[in-house]
């Protein structure tokens, strides 16, 4: 085993597959361990390049192998997907993960430390609240809608049809009204839940520094700057402000040929919630650009003189995605464009 330089991990629940290869790229070590042999295995292994996909349980695993003197290299699963040949199955899932990492421009993901995982946590759980609180808003107006009753769409409606199902004096058949009043106590708690983490996140946006500096960009709030120093990686992962941006999922995809450069859609392929939180951001930008007229001769401006509201969005986003790299990189606070008159 000391001609091992490069160990493919295919993780799982019990069994793991290791797949061990020499500087060649010839097979050296195939093997199965479970859960409990797996880091005693390391332990006794001289130290080489650990790489696995940057799928569930990876970052745990990739801290401890990290603390027995191995190199950890986490890869996308979409990167290691061309590697597989012909059947899938955990040994051929090994060597591909073995023979990914060799590859000299493939691109990693960092191993996030337990206090990053931890912050994130409270952005996945209110995620996790508000998606529940959609749906029982839906309910309840799907509901209402079968006895004749409609409001508006959009939560700041709802109170009209709770009223109703709280008004001793409407046409509501009393059954119905106590299956309706179970919806409207599970959507009450949930809204208290939400406002709670509302709160904590609104507490570390006002102690982290970082923080801070990115709320300065307009569009950024607590959440949005506090959800950004949380999930995102280091700035110096990236080179420029156009990679941060195409990480995120906000630049177009590509189907270029022949020397033609042909753009399509929005490519959806990074970090989802900051994605979200970041065209979020923008839209309440451009709504409020569209109500007391933007700047004459701004960017945003033009951008609104052309092209579509949801276009105009997503490509603000992408300028504040930008900016926070920029920010990130380089330090300060966000200083507003002078306009060329």
């Amino acid at each position: 085993m000391e001609h091992i330089i490069t160990v493919g991990l295919d993780l799982a629940k019990h069994v793991f597959q290791v797949h061990g290869a020499d500087r060649n790229g010839a097979v050296v070590l195939r093997k199965k361990l479970r859960r409990d042999q797996l880091l005693a295995f390391f332990a006794e292994l001289p130290r080489c390049v650990i790489a696995m996909e940057a799928c569930g349980g990876a970052h745990h695993w990739g801290r401890e192998i990290g603390r027995l003197g191995h190199e950890v290299k986490l890869i996308a699963p979409a990167y290691v997907k061309p590697f597989v040949k012909r059947q899938k199955n955990d040994m051929a899932d090994a060597e591909a993960i073995c023979e990914a990492a060799q590859r000299p421009t493939m691109r990693f993901v960092p191993v996030k430390s337990e206090l990053a995982q931890a912050s994130a946590l409270v952005f996945r759980t209110r995620d996790l609240l508000v998606r529940q609180r959609t749906q029982l808003i839906n309910a309840l107006r799907g509901h209402m809608t079968e006895f004749g009753m409609v409001v508006a769409q959009g939560p700041m409606h709802v109170g009209r049809l709770i009223a109703i199902v709280e008004d001793p004096v409407s046409n509501l058949l009393e059954p119905a009204r106590i299956v309706l009043g179970v919806i409207m106590a599970e959507l009450r708690a949930l809204n208290d839940r939400v406002s709670v983490l509302d709160a904590e996140i609104v507490r570390r946006a006002k102690e982290d520094p970082v923080a801070r500096r990115l709320m300065t960009i307009p569009g950024i709030g607590a959440i949005t700057a506090t959800a950004l120093v949380a999930l995102a990686p280091s700035a110096a992962t990236f080179r420029r402000g156009r990679d941060f941006a195409a990480w995120l999922g906000l630049t177009p995809v590509q189907h270029s040929s022949g020397g033609k450069e042909r753009l399509g859609r929005t490519s959806r392929m990074g970090e989802r919630t900051l994605r979200r939180l970041l065209i979020i951001g923008a839209s309440a930008v451009a709504s409020w650009a569209s109500r007391k007229g933007p700047v004459p001769g701004s960017w945003l401006a033009s951008m609104m003189a052309r092209k579509p509201p949801m276009l105009v969005r997503v490509a603000l986003a992408n300028k504040m995605a930008r900016t926070v790299w920029a920010l990130l990189a380089h330090g300060g606070v966000y200083r507003a464009p002078a306009v060329v008159a």
